[in-house]
């Protein structure tokens, strides 16, 4: 990308007001380990600020949000997806140069985030309550309100996706929101923002604090004014946050990550099984919580489907996002040590490298690369089957009977997604059923990001749902109004 967008210079969206801020953090292209830009670094004033402007948008000092209708603040979220699908190409470029993910993913992922949009502007005014038969003299009816001032804090690996799902979906159901994007990666959220304000949002409806977590997070965490709060990251980051909010019970929606698995039968159709697992891994250079991590193949066809991932992995190529490459680099140096310092403990114990992909020739100095790669002959319990990696990183194992491989499925404390592949459809429906996982794709993975569905694990994966009807009602709580009519 030649030249970054004109935006406010380390500044924060606060009551509808671009606010400079006294200090500033360095944004660092993953391709070239360079300097990109510069964002704003907020601390306490700042966070408090943006919850007091959040606060008064809701209670009506700056104007009453989830007064509007929902007819209403349904044209709105329309009409900001509008403005995103006008503004993609910039936006596109925004989160190629900052997460380095090949442009074709970027340009993905503006697409969802326009989709989100879309997808809760037309179920703002279809979130109904309920009717109850009660006693004959009453009449009972439940009532689904906004919580009030929504805190979101979001990664850096989907920043516009995950800025989609979390905003337009608090926002459909009438909250106010204070979001802390990641300081790895938020240009594209704070893009996102300008474009809110030049939409017409009202001030205060939609702050977002740029930060780092353990500043302007870790404030907004614990904040005594805040009424729901959510969270994408790891699973330590997790509990610090639930922690937090629970001082000031304060309900928390988290979504922490994955170990997910893809079981392999003889019966499946190949071509598409392998397309799909190569895919599931190296998106976003496996910088993503639901990628398919884990490959469980059936025993009857274990050399075979190791032959043709070694052919597949062997053609894979790493380069910058703007060249739009099977795999880009990791986000950061630090990310990039960590993974290799453990894939060579893995080698150590006996780990073997099946294949890896290769480093374009022309491909920056100084990007943080690791090479898509495949893992075998891995002991049972060893920590690259158990424990989130988040890199290119396939870990194979064989299984020798369907008992067996919901047994190595569920070896994990995570369970946030899992594929199956086969075309019997009384296994299809036995292993969906038993295995551990807040998603099961079979004979997909995926379903191309599945807007429209429920999205969320169990156990260290974290808990409450995104995505779809349920997210919508996620940012909602229940009122129970009875009327003895006599």
């Amino acid at each position: 990308m030649s030249r970054l967008p004109e935006m406010p210079p380390c500044a924060s969206l606060i009551a509808g007001e671009w606010v400079r801020t006294p200090h500033a953090l360095s944004v660092e292209a993953p391709a070239t380990g360079r300097v990109l830009t510069e964002i704003a670094r907020c601390q306490t004033t700042q966070t408090e600020d943006a919850v007091m402007a959040a606060r008064q948008a809701f209670d009506g000092q700056l104007g009453r949000w989830h007064e509007w209708s929902a007819r209403l603040r349904g044209e709105w979220l329309f009409s900001f997806a509008a403005a995103i699908d006008e503004d993609a190409e910039t936006l596109a470029a925004l989160e190629c140069a900052d997460t380095g993910k090949p442009i074709s993913q970027a340009k993905g992922d503006i697409a969802a985030c326009a989709r989100y949009f879309r997808f809760y502007a037309g179920a703002a005014d279809k979130l109904h309550g309920e009717t109850i038969p009660f006693e004959i003299d009453y009449a009972v009816m439940t009532l689904r309100e906004p919580f009030g001032v929504c805190a979101q804090i979001i990664p850096w690996n989907y920043p516009a996706q995950i800025f989609g799902r979390c905003v337009a979906a608090a926002l459909a159901a009438g909250n106010t929101v204070v979001l802390k994007p990641a300081e790895e990666a938020c240009l594209s959220v704070l893009r996102l923002a300008q474009l809110a304000q030049e939409s017409g949002l009202p001030p205060g409806v939609l702050n977002v604090i740029p930060g780092l977590g353990s500043e302007a997070g870790a404030t907004l965490a614990a904040h005594s004014r805040i009424d729901h709060l959510s969270f994408t990251g790891s699973p330590a980051t997790g509990t610090l946050v639930a922690q937090s909010a629970a001082a000031h019970h304060v309900p928390v929606t988290l979504e922490l990550g994955g170990k997910s698995p893809q079981i392999l039968f003889a019966d499946a159709d190949m071509d598409a099984a392998l397309a799909a697992v190569v895919r599931g891994i190296i998106q976003n250079a496996g910088q993503t919580c639901s990628a398919g991590s884990r490959l469980l193949v059936e025993s009857t066809c274990f050399d075979a489907v190791l032959s043709h991932l070694a052919q597949r992995f062997g053609k894979l190529r790493c380069d910058a996002g703007e060249n739009d490459p099977d795999c880009g680099p990791l986000i950061n140096a630090r990310q990039r040590t960590g993974l290799e310092e453990r894939l060579a403990a893995a080698r150590a114990d006996g780990v073997r490298v099946l294949a890896e992909g290769r480093l374009a020739e022309d491909a920056p100095p100084g990007g943080h690369f690791v090479m898509p790669q495949v893992l075998v002959d891995i002991p049972e319990g060893h920590a690259v089957l158990s424990e989130e990696l988040f890199g290119p990183v396939l870990a194979v194992q064989r299984f020798e009977s369907e008992e067996e491989a919901v047994r190595l499925a569920n070896a994990t404390d995570f369970g946030l997604c899992a594929g199956i592949w086969t075309q019997d459809g009384g296994r299809q429906l036995r292993l969906a059923k038993r295995i551990r996982s807040g998603q099961v794709f079979v004979n997909n993975y995926g379903a191309a990001g599945g807007i429209e569905l429920p999205f969320g694990g169990i156990g260290r994966s974290g808990h409450g749902r995104e995505k779809g009807f349920e997210g919508l009602k996620s940012y909602t709580r229940i009122k129970t109004v009875a009327i003895r009519h006599g």
